[in-house]
């Protein structure tokens, strides 16, 4: 989409393209962005996977795993809150109340930001322990956290404006910044961690480095494209606006808290079979990142269709969108799936040199493998329900697949198995999750076409 474009121009281009070829056209770059972005938070694990004390090093990693996912949480939170209003209000014309609400999420989150940097250093020992950190892991631990903890406001605030952008159909713009701070991460990472001899805490300062790059290109993306653009002026703090805040990001924050609080879950049940399985599950949860990513940079791509449609009245076109991204990225991850189960002591093998490791890690991967495949329904479930406005179902999917349904798993997997019950735990907590997302999904989908039928709408 051209960067002059209109507001009144980018809404005719967004209601009235075919969906399918609007869905892959903003998908495209929001793919690249989530896979480049997850392949970067990989690098750390598979630089230190390379190091003499790599078990060590990628279970601290693993430790503080849970830490960035909360500060990712909140830049969700801030971020889809504000930008899923935007969408809908931009989709209605409603101009002037979406640029009050895109300076307010933002700044908003950069002020939490900068909480969450100054009481995470001041108690940064008991929070590292409290992570799941072991005596051995503890040091490296905190040497990791106090440098991502530092760069927290603007990691919040990148994750803001990378949203903002790509709700407003340019997501061009959001793959350029998160694009350039992943390649920056990736040249930095063996220079620091090698070549100056700064193990954890090299690969903790390239990342706070790439994501301070990756901030600046989007704030300059903002005020170089046709986006709606972030004034001080327009920082207008308010109950409404804090409630749409809430209602669009509520589904974000959640799953992405309990992903961290089922890490911190997953760390401590790991703890009696010693650092080895930490590290192991510390490395499976980064490659399952990564081909998850796609999937949601695919339903990234959905989102802006479905707000802006959704916004105007046209839900055939929604429905029709939602269902090609369903079918299209099953599948995408059936493919993957067979790959990863055949190729997962090769896969793992890249980032450990402990064969103990690799065990534990392969058994795991080819156990999620399995089911990984449901994540294309359960994903697009939940980015759909949260972009119409359906808080309360959005949230209860969001929460389940990484915590009411896994941590439960764990517990009870592992009271029965043992290390063989961890390492089955996401592949029966997907399965699951997806008979929840069928049940709280039928009924909208329904009430979407019986909204389609009555307006006899033309895709």
């Amino acid at each position: 989409m051209a960067k002059n474009m209109t507001q009144e121009e980018k809404i005719k281009w967004l209601t009235e393209t075919p969906v399918e070829k609007l869905v892959c056209r903003l998908a495209v770059p929001t793919i690249i962005s989530m896979l480049v972005s997850s392949f970067y938070n990989m690098a750390d694990t598979f630089f230190l996977g390379q190091t003499s004390d790599s078990v060590v090093a990628t279970g601290a990693v693993g430790v503080v795993f849970p830490l960035m996912a909360l500060i990712q949480a909140v830049g969700f939170f801030f971020g889809h809150g504000c930008s899923n209003f935007i969408s809908r209000k931009l989709g209605s014309k409603e101009f002037d109340v979406a640029e009050k609400m895109a300076s307010t999420g933002f700044f908003s989150a950069i002020i939490v930001g900068v909480i969450i940097a100054v009481f995470g250093i001041i108690y940064i020992e008991p929070l590292a322990i409290a992570l799941g950190s072991t005596k051995l892991i503890l040091p490296k631990a905190i040497d990791y956290m106090k440098y991502i903890l530092i760069g927290s406001p603007y990691m919040i605030g990148a994750l803001v404006l990378n949203n903002q952008l790509r709700f407003q159909g340019l997501a061009f713009f959001s793959m350029i910044g998160i694009t350039a701070g992943a390649v920056l991460n990736i040249v930095l990472d063996p220079i620091l961690i090698f070549k100056f001899n700064m193990g954890v805490s090299g690969a903790a300062i390239a990342t706070i480095i790439s994501q301070l790059i990756s901030f600046i290109i989007l704030l300059i993306g903002v005020y170089k494209s046709s986006a709606i653009k972030i004034k001080i002026k327009n920082f207008k703090p308010s109950l409404y606006f804090y409630k749409e805040i809430t209602a669009g990001g509520m589904p974000s924050l959640s799953r992405q808290s309990i992903a961290s609080i089922s890490t911190i879950v997953l760390n401590f049940a790991a703890r009696p079979y010693g650092e080895v399985a930490i590290s192991a599950m510390a490395i499976v949860s980064k490659i399952a990142m990564f081909a998850n990513s796609a999937i949601i940079g695919f339903g990234q791509g959905f989102q802006p269709v479905c707000g802006f449609n959704f916004g105007a009245g046209l839900h055939k076109r929604v429905l029709k969108a939602f269902w090609f991204c369903v079918k299209f990225s099953f599948i995408f991850l059936a493919m993957v799936s067979i790959l990863g189960f055949i190729f997962a002591p090769n896969v793992v093998g890249g980032f450990t040199n402990s064969l103990e490791v690799n065990e534990i890690a392969s058994a795991t991967l080819r156990y999620q493998c399995i089911a990984l495949c449901l994540n294309s329904f359960i994903v697009l479930s939940n980015m759909l329900l949260q972009t119409i406005r359906y808080p309360i179902r959005a949230t209860i999917l969001a929460i389940s697949r990484q915590g009411l349904v896994f941590i439960p798993m764990i517990f009870i997997l592992s009271k029965f198995f043992g290390l063989k019950g961890l390492e089955m735990g996401q592949m029966a907590s997907d399965i699951i999750t997806f008979l929840i997302a069928v049940i709280l999904q039928m009924s909208v989908l329904k009430g979407l076409r019986a909204l389609a039928d009555k307006k006899e709408e033309i895709v």
